[in-house]
């Protein structure tokens, strides 16, 4: 029962009882030494929540048969730490009633002044309801009986780091990115002036801050709850009807190359994840990173909006595997929105967000493991990630992995700058795990020396030992990690302090191997017993999606993403709403036009591609089409 309901009781049944009241007043007063507790008090002015502290079985029958009615609306009991709150609150604010005629205007404002605090209690009482009403509700739905909160995972996600504009402004200032800000907003008001403004209200997202102008969710996505299983909860996205048919539409002009089909299923659909994605795709290829952040934005809005209230991914308890094709749009879109925090500067953000992909899938499908370390090192999150090696289970030791050993190594030796004195020098040195890093993955250091690059004399001859002349270490499997750590962690290395180590640590293998060749056979061993099979394991993660550099398309492979719109025979004589006399509306408008412009206006909701509302085509322009047909 709402607050507001709960009071409009108990003011009928005030009404009710005050002629009762005014006859009982003397009886009353003179009965207020005797009536001490509350609940005798309560009982003579026949007050409902007398019900709530019956102990008795017998008083509490003869209750319901008195007041049938008033227990009839009340749909649910208060919890019983509130009960005796409200019952002293009205028992007071009743007295207080009680002693208005003969007090006037004092009474009546101490009458006031009571009040307060039985609407402060009200209110605390629905929101218990509505707890237990929401706890009563959970514990109903088959595999929820189990649903508990565990322990604080290694990869709880700190929400107050999702936002990018944060980070900035602690980096930047806040001066700044206010007049970021205003310069964003005065171009946004432009573009949607004249346009169809609906008045909704955006909800609150935790993943990215949504913009007024974006268009309401449609909710043509959902998600259901599967299972429970080793205290992980597993989630899968759903799809409506209205998204099955612009997920067909969306197939359809992918499979003939047709981007601008693409933008239409975005006109109707605002929010179908593939077409979002792939136009994020295209405007990164054409240089717009501003637009390709913003549908990605809008991709991860759709899908939060989506989740299920049972859903808490930011305390690493829930699962959305990978292997769903519904669930696949969310490790996309939150990669791409990672990598776009990390060229903004925000690698804290970036950090939490691959937290988030990590702890998602344990099977880590996208790779966040490989990004971990580097967006913890660029945080200046040192002690997170020594912890993180050291809690997080997983079938391979993370010191195994080539950017765990170096990442570490540099951890070490952040931390062992920051500890005091009395630290504990249990743990290995930072020289330690560099002289492990390099006899266990030797072509980093020719790869580093090439990609950061390191010109001095003394990696010259450092890379003439055989130990370190190869760039290969023949198991598919660490060569092509190898290949992802220095194209995403090279920059680390351009700090003259860190080059100072890794120099000192390739001159110490070197002296080792001199003393002991056996040690590179040692070295060797545990290099196929960590890695056995012969295939390379992470094929399907790309060297190019780590690199920091975006890629870009000429104009002549960007005819790839397109169709010639001039002929219709491309589109299977289908056109998206076509004009009552048949001809193709986007034909005149969209041919010899640059591609990105179609598309950024195909995306606002108040453009029209369709021809004059007379139907007539511009004479000149057939004119011209025909005389080169002729020519031909």
């Amino acid at each position: 029962m709402s607050a507001r309901l709960l009071k409009k009781v108990l003011k009928e049944q005030e009404q009710k009882k005050q002629h009762v009241i005014e006859e009982d007043e003397q009886d009353e007063l003179l009965n207020d030494d005797e009536s001490v507790s509350p609940d005798s008090g309560a009982g003579s002015s026949k007050n409902p929540f007398d019900l709530l502290n019956e102990g008795d079985d017998a008083d509490e029958d003869n209750a319901d048969q008195v007041y049938a009615d008033e227990t009839s609306t009340r749909k649910q009991e208060p919890p019983p730490s509130v009960k005796n709150a409200l019952n002293s609150a009205y028992t007071s604010n009743n007295k207080s009633k009680k002693k208005k005629q003969k007090k006037g205007k004092e009474g009546s404002l101490s009458t006031g002044k009571r009040e307060t605090p039985l609407d402060v209690n009200l209110e605390a009482l629905a929101l218990d309801i509505e707890s237990s009403s929401q706890q009563s509700g959970l514990n109903k739905q088959p595999g929820f009986e189990n649903f508990k909160q565990s322990k604080p995972s290694v990869l709880h996600v700190d929400p107050k780091y999702l936002n990018v504009e944060n980070e900035l402004r602690r980096i930047f200032g806040s001066k700044v990115v206010k007049s970021f800000e205003k310069s964003n907003q005065s171009s946004s008001s432009r573009q949607v002036r004249g346009g169809r403004r609906g008045n909704h209200h955006i909800r609150k997202t935790v993943l990215i801050y949504p913009s007024d102008h974006w268009p309401r969710w449609d909710g043509s996505l959902s998600m259901e709850f599967l299972e429970t299983k080793d205290g992980c909860h597993y989630f899968r996205y759903t799809h409506s009807s209205s998204y099955d048919q612009a997920q067909r539409a969306f197939e359809a002009a992918q499979a003939i190359h047709d981007l601008n089909g693409v933008a239409s299923v975005l006109m109707y659909h605002p929010y179908h994840l593939d077409s979002l994605i792939t136009m994020a795709d295209y405007f990164k290829f054409v240089g717009e990173h501003q637009m390709s952040a913003d549908a990605i934005a809008k991709c991860l809005y759709a899908m939060e909006c989506a989740w299920h209230p049972m859903f808490t991914p930011l305390q690493g308890n829930c699962q959305l595997k990978f292997s769903h094709d519904s669930n696949k749009p969310l490790f996309k879109a939150l990669f791409t929105h990672m990598k776009n925090m990390d060229r903004r500067g925000c690698h804290r953000s970036a950090l939490e967000v691959c937290k988030l992909l990590l702890a998602l899938d344990s099977d880590d499908p996208t790779g966040a493991m490989f990004c971990l370390d580097y967006f913890a090192l660029r945080a200046g999150e040192y002690a997170w990630l020594e912890q993180f090696s050291e809690d997080y289970r997983t079938d391979t030791s993370l010191w195994l992995l080539p950017n765990f050993s170096y990442s570490l190594a540099v951890c070490r030796f952040y931390l062992k700058q920051e500890e005091s004195s009395d630290a504990d020098t249990a743990k290995a040195s930072s020289a330690d795990l560099m002289n492990q890093a390099l006899m266990l993955h030797p072509p980093v250091l020719k790869k580093l020396v090439a990609k950061v690059p390191l010109k001095d004399q003394a990696w010259t001859n450092i890379l003439k030992n055989s130990y370190f002349h190869s760039d290969q270490i023949g198991i598919p499997s660490v060569d092509h990690l190898i290949n992802i750590y220095v194209e995403q962690n090279y920059l680390i290395w351009r700090l003259p302090d860190l080059q100072k180590l890794l120099r000192d640590g390739a001159s110490h293998v070197i002296q080792t191997l001199e003393h002991n060749k056996n040690d590179a056979k040692d070295w060797t061993c545990v290099r196929k017993e960590a890695f056995p099979s012969n295939k390379n394991e992470y094929g399907h993660l790309l060297v190019q999606d780590f690199s920091d550099t975006v890629q870009t398309l000429p104009p002549d492979n960007l005819q790839n993403f397109m169709v010639d719109m001039r002929d219709p025979a491309h589109l299977g004589g289908q056109v998206a709403n076509p004009p009552a006399g048949g001809q193709a509306p986007a034909l005149r408008d969209v041919a010899n036009r640059n591609p990105l412009a179609v598309l950024f206006e195909s995306l606002l909701p108040w453009v029209n591609y369709g021809g004059p509302e007379d139907g007539i085509v511009d004479e000149n322009r057939v004119n011209e089409q025909g005389q080169g047909n002729e020519d031909l």
